[in-house]
């Protein structure tokens, strides 16, 4: 039975010349009880269908009907999760809980609220937590008082705009499950936006693509049977087939090959010594423990004594090689990272680069953060040419210029070249990193968690960009990430740190798929599942912050002569 209609739907804002269209043509029947995902790609309007089905916006054309009559206005028969918490800061969990109670049971006695909040409140698993404000909180506990307090509202329908999208990717995991169990005891109707094809597995009924024109695409049906069991799914054919199937429909109407490639590279040298040419860009550089770590301690000082973050951690990488680092949060990823970068002293041990060691920053290490770290005020050109001068001195200007063309072109930025920073999505401000940190022509390149705050389905194209680029240069880099498609997607060996503190590594696994790769590609290949179990597997033994005894690393194969 129909709950909610949406028929001819379609929405503008402004007028004239000067209109934005960002829905088209919306044709959707949500059924009573199901759980509906629409999934789709930053900018395809998924907000604004959720913002018309609760009713804070009304179509330019068409109809919103909830059970035949007309959607006007938010109601408490449709309860509202956000992305953001927006609590009452000086309220605690149980308060903010008691302000969607109060609400909608205005006449309960005191005792009967208390028993009402105090419910909704351990439905969610927060009654530990009941009398900590919202400063207290981690971000997935604030969410939780969101979801806690929409319930709270006793709505007959759910709608969830990407409450998931600002958590770290275990609590994001715990709470899709936390929702998937609330809906299956109440068969509220749930409709959850997001972009993240596997969220969307787990929980949907139905699937429905968003398209980039703001209209609706291709729909699909989740058959797997219930409870859908994260790690039990990575060897179900089924999830395996739908997986690639929405990958691949997402993929091809929404990344396009926006990579160009007029400008040729100039023959210049950097003043770290590496030809800036793209065949000749590692020439005369050792070759085995090209990077080179070893016994590598992190140690802190606290006020109970010194805090040992990492210990022990020893790695050799050949020139060339790519490594993900990976691991859960807390384990010392980005620590290591850091050292590498010379931005974070090393307390015992050492790290050598080409055969001497690492002292301090240098342009020869290039670091690409989560944060693009752009100047707001300067172009896409001239955030690239900052470090280019300084690497190039003894080159023309218009050979510098080349050098910052020649990567922004490739991390398709050849029509935004002088637009400034400022007017630039997180996506595009990333591009301009990943260009510049290619342009110093680097020996090592660094990259902590470079697409953490993008969405799911931006990181895929970014990821794409980042390969084709890499695939040029061959320059040895290291991939912090929490992602574990992203991880094998990228490397030749996926590194796997344990819990910190006192973090090490706990695993080695070699990643022996074809190069050049790409997403697509590897869904089919019959090996990438088996390489996603073993870090899946390695990641589940140390996920409830666990300390396992660590494995030892397996050994690097020797390559054949």
């Amino acid at each position: 039975m129909s709950i909610l209609k949406l028929e001819n739907v379609s929405q503008s804002f402004g007028t004239g010349l000067h209109a934005t269209h960002v829905l088209k043509n919306i044709d959707l029947d949500v059924q009573e009880g199901e759980f509906l995902v629409l999934l789709g790609f930053s900018g395809t309007g998924k907000t604004t269908l959720i913002n018309l089905m609760a009713g804070l916006e009304q179509p330019t054309k068409g109809s919103v009907t909830f059970k035949g009559a007309p959607i006007t206005g938010p109601g408490p028969e449709r309860g509202v999760i956000f992305q953001s918490y927006s609590l009452m800061p000086w309220l605690t969990v149980n308060g903010n809980v008691g302000l969607a109670v109060d609400t909608v049971f205005p006449n309960l006695s005191k005792a009967e609220r208390a028993e009402k909040v105090a419910h909704y409140v351990k439905m969610v698993g927060l009654s530990h937590a009941a009398t900590r404000r919202p400063a207290e909180l981690s971000g997935g506990m604030r969410q939780r008082v969101n979801v806690a307090r929409a319930l709270a509202m006793n709505p007959e329908m759910l709608l969830l705009d990407e409450p998931l999208s600002a958590l770290d990717a275990l609590t994001r995991a715990n709470l899709a499950d936390e929702i998937e169990h609330i809906w299956e005891a109440d068969k509220k109707t749930c409709v959850l936006i997001t972009n993240d094809v596997d969220e969307a597995i787990i929980l949907a009924d139905r699937i429905i693509a968003l398209n980039p024109d703001g209209s609706l695409g291709e729909e699909f049906t989740v058959t797997i049977p219930r409870p859908r069991d994260r790690m039990e799914m990575n060897s179900s054919d089924a999830f395996k087939r739908l997986r690639a199937d929405v990958t691949k429909y997402l993929m091809d109407v929404g990344i396009e090959a926006r990579v160009e490639g007029t400008r040729m590279l100039p023959e210049i040298t950097p003043i770290h010594g590496i030809p800036a040419a793209v065949q000749d860009a590692q020439k005369g550089l050792i070759d085995d423990r090209f990077l080179d770590f070893s016994q590598l301690h992190k140690v802190y000082p606290t006020p109970k004594g010194p805090l040992t973050v990492v210990e022990d951690f020893d790695l050799k990488i050949d020139r060339g090689e790519f490594i993900s680092l990976i691991g859960h949060s807390g384990c010392g990823k980005s620590t290591v990272l850091t050292m590498a970068a010379g931005l974070n002293g090393i307390s015992k041990g050492a790290i050598k680069l080409d055969g001497r060691h690492v002292e301090g920053a240098d342009p020869e290490r290039a670091v690409v953060f989560q944060s693009p770290n752009l100047f707001p005020w300067l172009t896409a050109r001239e955030n690239c040419a900052i470090g280019v001068d300084k690497v190039y001195p003894r080159a023309s200007r218009a050979e510098r210029q080349d050098v910052v063309e020649y990567y922004l072109e490739r991390v398709g930025l050849g029509n935004a070249m002088d637009k400034p920073a400022s007017d630039m999505s997180n996506g595009m401000q990333q591009r301009v990193g990943i260009a510049r940190a290619f342009a110093l022509s680097p020996k090592l390149l660094l990259l902590d968690e470079p697409f953490g705050m993008l969405d799911s389905l931006t990181r895929w194209e970014l990821q794409e960009v980042l390969m084709e680029v890499w695939s040029r240069t061959k320059v040895t880099a290291i991939c912090v990430t929490h992602d574990v498609d992203e991880a094998i997607l990228l490397a030749d060996r996926v590194v796997m740190m344990t819990n910190g503190p006192q973090a090490t590594i706990g695993k080695i696994t070699n990643v022996d798929l074809p190069r050049p790769r790409t997403r697509k590609a590897l869904l089919e290949h019959p090996d990438y599942y088996a390489y996603r179990q073993e870090v899946l597997d390695f990641l589940e033994e140390y996920e409830h912050g666990a300390k396992p005894k660590a494995k030892a690393p397996a050994p690097k194969p020797i390559a054949a002569e």
